[in-house]
């Protein structure tokens, strides 16, 4: 399990370090690291090797990338590191990078390989390797190929095409593979990553929810103090678990404030009033703000427009409330809680070498002048790593284990201009496709599956017997581990025919249902 952010960690925390090169998997390793129970933080490869030493790492592991490590303005690192008695672990580009900075050959030969690839283990008995097959599947994503290794590494696999795709220096604690570890398709990638950790840097696998929780909950206790904060609930699981966090650290000094923006899903008002301060105790605000979201979002289609201009109307509500709770005797609220998790900062421009895919409302969406200092004790993590604090914290599985649902709402599963009419055919779309999903007991087999309402596009089709120009919907059930990466779910065909003809007999003015099979990427959960 991570920890809390990385601006403050523990001093008594076993602490690695992942350099991203650009790898698209960076964010990947990290949490493989978390799920060998040890504290991970990424780290640009910009960043200089005395910063990275200063944070005291445990261990590094350097990632892959998209460069040859012969292009012209290629990402490298300092020997220094190699030379600091820190381990190192070098995957794909990092372990070229660390093949030609010390002293090794790598060369364009032709040797590629993209994909599954048979590895063949050279020292069964090494570090790396003890304990897997002398024949493993791994996934391999390379020009470049290492045919030399440096003086004093022991190569220990290797390839049909690749004379080392891997290398180890026990005496220096460095260690490399030309594949990728991280990744389902290297079977065996997972316990390589732990050998490496447990063995090759001596790290013991101690961290823990309750770690992340106890952590938490003393930084909130800092940076809070004795001032006030207020908590936007939103009824899913990343909102109800930064409140929950707070709650448990301040108490009294959390006010959660539910704002009721006409965009939320049907039954989800009333979900959240009964199970969330059921569970937590907490105080809980309720605005009815429909009209007026309504109105600042009346005949904007753009979805970038329509994120900022909620997550700038949900700032001027709790502004609006913090107004009304200073009525009340206390301390001034200084303090606004997200849930941010990691991938709303990494698509919203925030990670490592990564391009602006499109704003999150807790991230790119907030208005310049925000009066609220921002408390994300989620900021870090992945979705199912939240979950699993979630249930540290005693929230009901109601809560814990609700499909993710985006702040924005249906405002941005609305192709087009948002009305009422269109959000109440939306809610009722929904809803349909929410009760056959659970009726087929298959809430827990998809990550989760928005329902799109493409309300700029009328199709022709027949309905009792007459022409009709209705809107179609669009079915997104998609399955993934942490939202960076998804596919799409292979629904039974029943449980399909269901919704459609559900939707489609129930909903007024859809007379089409269609699915989309396109998995991220290139083609992101939600379609705005």
């Amino acid at each position: 399990m991570p920890a809390a952010p990385p601006a403050a960690p523990d001093t008594t925390t076993d602490v690695v370090l992942v350099v991203d090169f650009g790898a698209q998997y960076a964010q990947l390793i990290a949490r493989r690291v978390r799920e060998a129970r040890v504290y991970s933080e990424i780290v640009p490869s910009t960043m200089p090797v005395a910063e990275m030493l200063a944070k005291n790492p445990r261990a590094i592991i350097l990632s892959g990338g998209p460069s040859s490590v012969y292009a012209e303005g290629a990402p490298s690192l300092d020997r220094a590191l190699f030379e600091a008695g820190v381990p190192v672990f070098g995957m794909c580009y990092g372990f070229q990078l660390m093949a030609t900075t010390l002293g090794g050959t790598v060369d364009d030969n032709g040797a590629r390989e993209y994909g599954r690839t048979s590895l063949a283990v050279s020292k069964a008995g090494s570090t790396l390797f003890e304990g897997t097959p002398t024949e493993q599947s791994v996934w391999m994503s390379h020009g470049d190929a290492c045919s030399a290794a440096p003086e004093g590494f022991t190569v220990t696999a290797s390839t049909d095409v690749v004379p080392v795709a891997a290398f180890e220096n026990d005496e220096k604690k460095l260690y490399g593979v030309q594949y990728h570890p991280e990744v389902m398709h290297s079977t065996f990638g997972q316990q390589v990553l732990e050998h490496f950790l447990y063995r090759g840097a001596g790290i013991e696998p101690t961290w823990t929810t309750t770690n992340v929780v106890e952590e938490q909950i003393a930084l909130i206790r800092e940076q809070v103090g004795d001032k006030r904060a207020i908590c936007g609930l939103s009824g899913g699981v990343d909102s109800a678990v930064a409140a929950a966090l707070v709650q448990k650290a301040i108490g009294s000094q959390l006010t959660c404030v539910y704002v009721d923006h006409g965009l939320m899903r049907k039954g989800e008002t009333e979900q959240v009033e009964k199970d969330f301060v059921a569970a937590t105790g907490a105080k809980l605000k309720v605005v009815d703000a429909e009209k007026r979201f309504l109105d600042a979002l009346a005949g904007v289609s753009d979805p970038e427009q329509k994120r900022k201009i909620i997550g700038r109307e949900f700032i001027r509500v709790f502004e609006q409330a913090q107004l009304e709770i200073l009525q009340e005797d206390g301390p001034e609220v200084a303090f606004l809680v997200q849930g941010t998790l990691y991938p709303d900062v990494v698509e919203s421009g925030g990670g490592t070498g990564t391009a602006n895919i499109k704003s999150h409302h807790n991230v790119g969406g907030l208005p310049d002048d925000i009066e609220f200092q921002l408390v994300e004790p989620l900021r870090q993590l992945f979705k199912d790593e939240v979950r699993m604090v979630g249930q540290e914290l005693g929230l009901p599985e109601e809560i814990v284990q609700r499909q993710p649902f985006p702040g924005p709402g249906l405002g941005i599963r609305i192709v087009g201009d948002v009305t009422k009419e269109r959000l109440d055919l939306l809610r009722e779309a929904d809803a349909i496709a929410r009760e056959e999903l659970t009726a087929a007991g298959l809430d827990r087999d998809i990550w989760q599956c928005p329902v799109v309402l493409l309300a700029d596009v009328r199709s022709v089709g027949v309905q009792g017997d007459g022409r009709t120009y209705g809107h179609p919907i669009v079915l997104r059930p998609v399955s993934s581990e942490d939202a960076m990466t998804a596919d799409w779910s292979r629904l039974p065909y029943e449980t399909l025919a269901k919704i459609s003809t559900r939707i489609t007999n129930e909903v007024a003015d859809v007379n089409r249902v269609v699915l989309d099979v396109t998995s991220k990427p290139p083609g992101t959960i939600e379609w705005e």
